[in-house]
């Protein structure tokens, strides 16, 4: 009989307090993507269009996180690496909405900007202190730890950016803010996706040898 025993590591059984905090990150992503998916439409902003775009991805990993708790660190960190190319791809996708926000020239709005981008920031730091305790766990934990704190992050660029297109009547602002958060995603996901590769390598599961 073929041997069926296996030299990874079992499944990490699940963390109800991470669990919580995935569902609480999860309802203030999907919340805050509608709301500035039609604040950044009616703002006419960039940056307010690629902060949704971040929510919408956001809760999308937190609620594949969800469906791996129980899995094993090679699955858990199988999901973590399509996070972290996921994260890489939304910093291609935000330098794209900046270039095509210029070539289109039009100011946005800065009072809608910044209320909502208040808001977000209120938002994602909320979610952000939530998952500040798992920050140094498997590549899974640290990828949902990385979004959170990058959107805080983004979020202040956001209100800088009202700021600046409310005193200088600008697009720049805007675009500029696009492009850090562009920049957040493409260091986030590299880092996602180095310890993700790292973690699979260690934790290959065992495949028997055949009769």
């Amino acid at each position: 009989m073929a041997c069926t025993c296996s030299h990874e590591p079992a499944p990490q059984k699940p963390n109800s307090k991470f669990r919580t905090a995935l569902w609480i990150a999860l309802i203030i992503n999907i919340v805050m993507f509608m709301v500035e998916l039609i604040g950044g439409a009616y703002a006419h902003s960039s940056a307010l269009w690629a902060d949704a775009l971040d929510f919408f991805g956001d809760a999308v990993n937190y609620g594949i996180s969800l469906a791996v708790l129980g899995a094993s660190l090679y699955w858990r960190a199988t999901v973590a690496l399509i996070k972290g190319i996921t994260m890489a791809l939304f910093g291609f996708v935000v330098i794209a909405k900046a270039l095509y926000a210029y070539v289109q020239g039009i100011p946005p709005e800065a009072m809608t900007i910044g209320a909502i981008g208040l808001l977000a920031l209120i938002a994602n730091v909320t979610a952000a202190v939530i998952l500040y305790a798992f920050r140094d766990g498997d590549s899974n934990m640290q990828s949902v730890w990385l979004c959170s704190r990058n959107d805080a992050i983004g979020n202040v660029a956001v209100i800088l950016a009202a700021v600046g297109v409310f005193g200088t009547g600008s697009m720049w602002p805007d675009i500029v803010v696009a492009v850090i958060m562009a920049t957040l995603g493409l260091i986030g996901g590299y880092q996602v996706i180095q310890k993700a590769l790292q973690e699979r390598k260690e934790n290959k599961p065992f495949v028997p040898a055949s009769e």
